[in-house]
């Protein structure tokens, strides 16, 4: 054999690596180079690749100039994730994308899902995210960021995940138009009641909705009520906290910590007819089945999604 022969038939040196070395490489190269990239280097890596152990966590973002057009396509992606995992998927986060479809497609493939993180994916609607959790019954964190919910919605997690430990229910933060809103926490408080922790950055729940809060859910361990404006824990209400619960966050407490932005906002364009319930973040569009975002770009219920792979 030719010396340039014999060189072209040596492995390469990452071939040689030991299978948990390799996936513990592959996987801090994360999701999308890892189904677009990483899985077409070798027949080793496709393999390791496509175990269902590498997608027990999926943690995916949305980011950079081109966010809007990259959402299809992550979405895409996300689902081949889901497949890859065989029902093994335990962990799930999206940032800055998703919608009721890849949702639905999620929920019908992830019987074991045990943490739902959504951060900013604006094209999940409260019925979506409540026809999805009727299908996670392991359910133990959900944790949302700036998503439309009811408390509708949040009734039907409380029936659908009686395991639910830890609950993030995170709103922007809007000192105008004034609104006080206990209706959430009312239901937190009926339809929770194994909860440990639960943060509610930015809601417009009252002492009312808090003393609720303390009533229903008796197990809590921690609770968040940074930038909560309507709570005042002056009082007997802030005694009660403090003896009933190990970690309480105060309204005015700092946020440094919480990573995404907790500026004040001002929404005075709004009329007093602001209807309670809504985020302030939003009100993408007053038509349930037409999202609307600043962009111009829309989303409908008729553009179904399709993953192909």
């Amino acid at each position: 054999m030719e010396a340039e022969d014999m060189e072209n038939s040596i492995a390469p040196p990452w071939v040689e690596l030991p299978p948990d070395i390799t996936s513990l490489i592959l996987q801090k190269v994360g999701v999308i180079e890892m189904l677009k990239s990483a899985d077409k280097v070798c027949s080793t890596w496709r393999r390791l690749c496509h175990e269902p152990a590498m997608w027990r966590v999926v943690k995916m973002q949305n980011a950079g100039a081109d966010f809007w057009d990259r959402e299809d396509d992550l979405e895409k992606i996300c689902a081949r994730a889901v497949e890859c995992s065989n029902g093994e998927i335990v962990d799930l986060s999206l940032e800055y994308f998703g919608s009721d479809n890849l949702l639905s497609y999620i929920a019908e493939r992830s019987p074991q899902l045990k943490r739902l993180r959504l951060v900013c994916s604006y094209n999940v609607s409260a019925e979506g995210l409540s026809a999805a959790v009727k299908k996670f019954p392991l359910l133990e964190e959900l944790h949302l960021y700036y998503i439309a919910i009811t408390k509708e919605a949040i009734e039907t997690i409380g029936s659908s995940c009686r395991g639910l430990k830890s609950f993030k229910l995170n709103n922007q933060i809007c000192r105008h138009p004034y609104i006080e809103y206990d209706e959430e926490a009312i239901a937190i408080a009926q339809n929770m009641p194994e909860l440990h922790h639960l943060q509610l950055l930015g809601n417009k729940m009252t002492n009312e909705g808090l003393e609720a809060i303390l009533n229903g859910c008796p197990q809590l361990e921690s609770l968040d009520l940074r930038r909560c404006l309507n709570v005042d824990l002056g009082g007997e209400v802030g005694k009660r906290c403090s003896r009933q619960i190990k970690s309480v966050r105060h309204p005015q407490d700092p946020t440094e910590d919480y990573g995404l932005d907790t500026e004040m906002h001002d929404f005075e364009s709004f009329d007093e007819d602001y209807p309670s319930g809504f985020s302030d973040i939003d009100l993408i569009s007053d038509d349930d089945d037409d999202y609307e975002f600043s962009d111009g770009s829309n989303y409908s219920d008729d553009d179904e999604m399709v993953f192909e792979y």
